[in-house]
């Protein structure tokens, strides 16, 4: 009776709903409920809401304290200590009967609004006990009082609160290993299990717009989330209110669906336009500016963009005035600050009027999270740029991945230097931090190496995500104390070189998380975490992404790695048939796979370790030679130069790699002598010394101008 009246008060104060109960019947009568951990409320919240009796495992001192005994009276409590063998032994055989035992794996209540390290204990216990794990997602309690968020995010009394209940499975490592590697694994399991929960109960499936609405609702209209350089911090109403009006003011020189250029900086107005266009159904096109007035003719031609939208102001400071010109020949280049000339005081007032209620005149339903939601280019680095168009679904799919390996919350700054044409830039710097509760600073370019440090350190940024080159270039740079509030720095778009992960760990004590992915992945496919970390590689796959590993002749233990998922692309734009969008399909995987075109070896613990880009390896007397690892040879030589390794055809054994420096004096001689046991056909054939190397706008090396710059320079010298 008691526990009815209960869940009669629950349901009226916090609007419980429970999805899934079909999962709790169909688990059996042996199991294990492993739980997130948000609250004081959590155990209450399952008692009451869960069918059955229901026993809590619980620390045997937190079983103790006074204010728990009268909830512990409602329920069955097995008194436990984690950290005592015994203890978990005795759980092992009371799961061995028949009961429904709920677990908090992470062992404590979180204090950064994300899973906290679950503990291997856990795991054992499900594995050698056999039996049936059903993990149940609580998501809302995190935002009561009774949390441990307080100074963190937005508190309330009511929020709503949702019991997830996800299909029950089990642990079983079938004897493969033993002792503490078998404790060691099957926690590694539970976390997975734990990660993919996570991810498998957020809402991704929703557009921009409305998981912006969302935003607001659990963090707050006045919160602010956007920032730069004119030092008008940007909150959710703010935004809201001038993607609208920015918005309508598009929409009356464009029609739905069609992809509008945007040529603009990295400014709070350019998140304006881009989510303006997205909530009036236009598809951003983010044009690089970097690539000239011809290539970017050439993404308009190939994503059908006939309206491009740019600022005077940008034009000018950027120097980009011959460019425009040559731009306006092709396309109708419309000029914002024309735009506003035609903005009325009711138009403002209307705007206004429409955030404040756009929670009820706004329904997602309406639009498809499906429907594109940004065109991005590829870098061209090994050809002609493709469109990559990338859904709603895409863009949110990645972010809850992210979300559920790597705890952030609304008290960090993002300082966001990579521009918004580079997935990196617009995905994770730029709609990662604004549809979580983050503040993200806009900075306009990557190359002022002396001026990002300073930035880091007077805006107190804690987290950073940046290339390589970048890094390394910052690490130079900075005083050792700029970076004194970075949290996380994540690099990805090009490999981690060694002396760029020593320098910023030496000087700042700052350990760079390395990540791989690809524009067509939204851009992130894996990463690495504080909690799961291993130097050299690339961290491991994000939830619900799948992988096939193709063989590739003359390479073992790696092969080239196709990827499926909710962050996978909606298809490419290319450029000889423009407009025409071409879903991803990679034989021999079929419709929905991507083909990275990257050698990979994913090792026995789910790390990813990048060989090289399959188009970066030549055939050298019938050898399958990396051009990659031949570049890491240079790099160990001569650290303090940057270096390119290509191939060109050679008459007798049919490729012959050269080197690109900007070492001065450098010899294949001398390479050969650092590089003391490794065999001649691994071994540049030629050494040029050159003064800079050819790279994109992103800081990725240009190996398309790097092989065209070797064939004038061997022509040359032979």
């Amino acid at each position: 009776m008691l526990k009815i009246l209960l869940r009669l008060l629950l349901t009226a104060l916090y609007r419980v709903k429970v999805v899934g109960l079909e999962n709790y019947r169909q688990a059996g009568d042996r199991v294990l409920i492993i739980a997130n951990h948000n609250s004081f409320l959590d155990p209450l919240i399952l008692g009451v809401f869960l069918p059955d009796d229901i026993t809590f495992a619980i620390n045997t001192h937190i079983s103790q304290r006074w204010w728990l005994k009268p909830f512990l009276s409602l329920s069955k409590v097995f008194p436990m200590d984690p950290t005592h063998p015994i203890s978990l032994k005795a759980l092992i055989h009371h799961l061995q009967n028949d009961t429904k035992t709920v677990i908090f794996p992470e062992g404590r209540i979180t204090i950064t609004g994300s899973l906290m390290k679950v503990y291997d204990g856990t795991g054992m216990v499900a594995d050698k006990s056999g039996a049936t794990i059903l993990p149940i997602r609580i998501d809302g309690t995190e935002y009561t009082p009774f949390s441990k968020l307080r100074n963190i995010v937005r508190l309330r009394w009511f929020p709503k609160i949702t019991l997830h209940i996800l299909p029950p499975t089990l642990i079983e490592t079938h004897g493969d290993v033993t002792g503490k590697a078998r404790r060691k694994h099957s926690g590694h399991i539970l976390t997975d299990i734990m990660t993919e929960m996570m991810f498998a109960t957020s809402h991704y499936r929703q557009t921009i717009f409305s998981a912006l609405l969302e935003a607001r609702r659990i963090h707050g209209g006045k919160h602010t989330i956007a920032e730069d350089l004119e030092r008008q911090p940007m909150s959710y109403d703010s935004l809201i209110t001038r993607s609208i009006i920015v918005g309508k003011l598009i929409n009356r020189i464009t029609t739905s669906g069609e992809n509008v250029g945007v040529l603009l900086p990295n400014s709070c107005k350019t998140l304006n336009v881009v989510i303006g266009l997205q909530l009036y159904q236009r598809v951003p096109a983010m044009l690089n500016f970097s690539i000239g007035a011809a290539g970017m003719a050439s993404a308009c031609r190939t994503g059908k963009i006939n309206t491009v939208l740019t600022s005077r102001k940008f034009i000018e400071l950027a120097k980009l005035e011959d460019e425009a010109n040559a731009l306006a020949k092709a396309v109708n280049l419309v000029y914002l600050e024309d735009l506003a000339e035609s903005l009325t005081g009711l138009d403002k007032v209307i705007g206004l009027l429409q955030a404040k209620t756009a929670d009820y005149w706004y329904k997602s339903h309406d639009y498809d999270a499906d429907d594109a939601a940004v065109v991005l280019f590829t870098s061209g680095s090994e050809g002609s740029p493709k469109g990559v168009v990338l859904s709603h679904a895409n863009v949110l799919a990645n972010h809850k991945q992210i979300k559920a390996r790597i705890d952030f919350n609304p008290t960090d700054v993002v300082l966001n230097f990579l521009p918004m044409f580079h997935s990196f830039g617009f995905t994770v710097g730029t709609l990662l931090p604004v549809l979580n509760g983050m503040t993200s600073f806009f900075y306009p370019s990557p190359l002022h190496y002396a001026i990002i440090p300073e930035m880091a350190y007077e805006i107190g940024a804690t987290i950073m995500f940046g290339t390589n080159t970048f890094l390394a270039a910052y690490a130079k740079k900075a005083h050792p104390y700029d970076f004194f509030k970075l949290r996380y720095v994540v690099a990805g778009a090009e490999k981690l070189q060694e002396n760029t992960r020593t320098t910023w760990f030496d000087k700042f004590g700052i350990r760079i998380l390395e990540g791989y992915g690809a524009t067509e992945t939204a851009p992130v496919t894996s990463v690495n975490t504080p909690m799961d970390y291993k130097a050299g590689s690339v961290g491991r796959f994000l939830p619900d992404m799948l992988f096939h590993l193709e063989p590739v002749e003359g390479i073992e233990d790696a092969g080239k790695l196709h990827v499926a998922g909710p962050n996978i692309m909606k298809g490419y734009l290319l450029p000889d048939n423009p407009g025409v969008l071409v879903p991803p399909c990679s034989e021999p995987y079929g419709e929905g796979w991507y083909d990275t075109g990257d050698i990979v070896h994913v090792d026995e613990e789910g790390f990813i370790h990048i060989k090289g880009r399959s188009k970066r390896f030549a055939k050298i007397g019938g050898e399958m030679v990396s051009l990659t690892a031949v570049e890491q040879l240079a790099i160990q030589a001569w650290p303090d130069a940057h270096h390119a390794v290509v191939s060109l055809p050679d008459p007798k054994k049919g490729e012959q790699l050269i080197l690109l420096t900007t070492q001065h004096e450098a010899t294949a001689k001398q390479i050969a002598e650092a590089s003391e046991g490794v065999a001649a056909i691994n071994l540049p054939k030629k050494v040029f010394v050159i003064e800079k190397l050819p790279v994109l706008a992103t800081g990725k090396t240009d190996y398309a101008g790097a092989t065209e710059l070797a064939m004038q320079l061997l022509s040359t010298d032979l």
